[in-house]
C-alpha cells in the first residue's frame, strides 16, 4: 500500500486533534465548563465542527483504505486530499456562521461518497473477475 494513504490518514487524525483542541480552547474562552455542551453559540459551533468531523471520520477512514486497496492508492490519496480540504473549509465556514458550512460539507461528503461507491465497485469487480 502507498505511504501516501497512510499520510492522508495521519493528516485526517491530526485535523481531528486540532479541532478537539479548539473545543478545549473555546470552553475556556467562553466559560463553558465540562460536561456542559451549550451556553455560547460560538462554542457550540466549534463543538459541532469537532463532533461532525468525528462522525465523518467513521465513514471516511475505512472507505479511504478500501478504495486505495481495491481501486487505486493514487486516486484514493487524491480523494483523501479533497476530503481534508472539504473538512477544513467546513470548519472555517462553520466557525464564522452555521450557514457557511455548506460548501465544505458538500466537498467532503461527495469525496466520501465517491470513495464508498468506488470501493463497492472495486470489491465487486475483484470478486466476480
Amino acid at each position: 500500500m502507498s505511504p501516501l494513504v497512510s499520510l492522508i490518514t495521519a493528516l485526517a487524525l491530526l485535523l481531528y486533534l486540532v479541532l478537539t483542541i479548539n473545543v478545549s480552547r473555546y470552553r475556556v474562552k467562553y466559560n463553558v465548563p465540562a460536561p456542559q455542551m451549550t451556553g455560547n453559540q460560538d462554542f457550540e459551533r466549534v463543538l459541532r465542527v469537532q463532533q461532525n468531523t468525528l462522525e465523518q471520520l467513521v465513514l471516511f477512514l475505512p472507505v479511504l483504505w478500501l478504495f486505495s486497496f481495491y481501486v487505486s492508492p493514487l486516486w484514493g490519496t487524491g480523494l483523501g486530499v479533497v476530503w481534508l480540504v472539504g473538512r477544513i473549509a467546513y470548519a472555517w465556514g462553520y466557525y464564522q456562521a452555521a450557514k457557511r458550512r455548506v460548501i465544505g460539507f458538500g466537498i467532503s461528503s461527495i469525496s466520501s461518497l465517491v470513495l464508498l461507491l468506488g470501493s463497492l465497485i472495486g470489491i465487486i469487480w475483484v470478486t466476480i473477475f
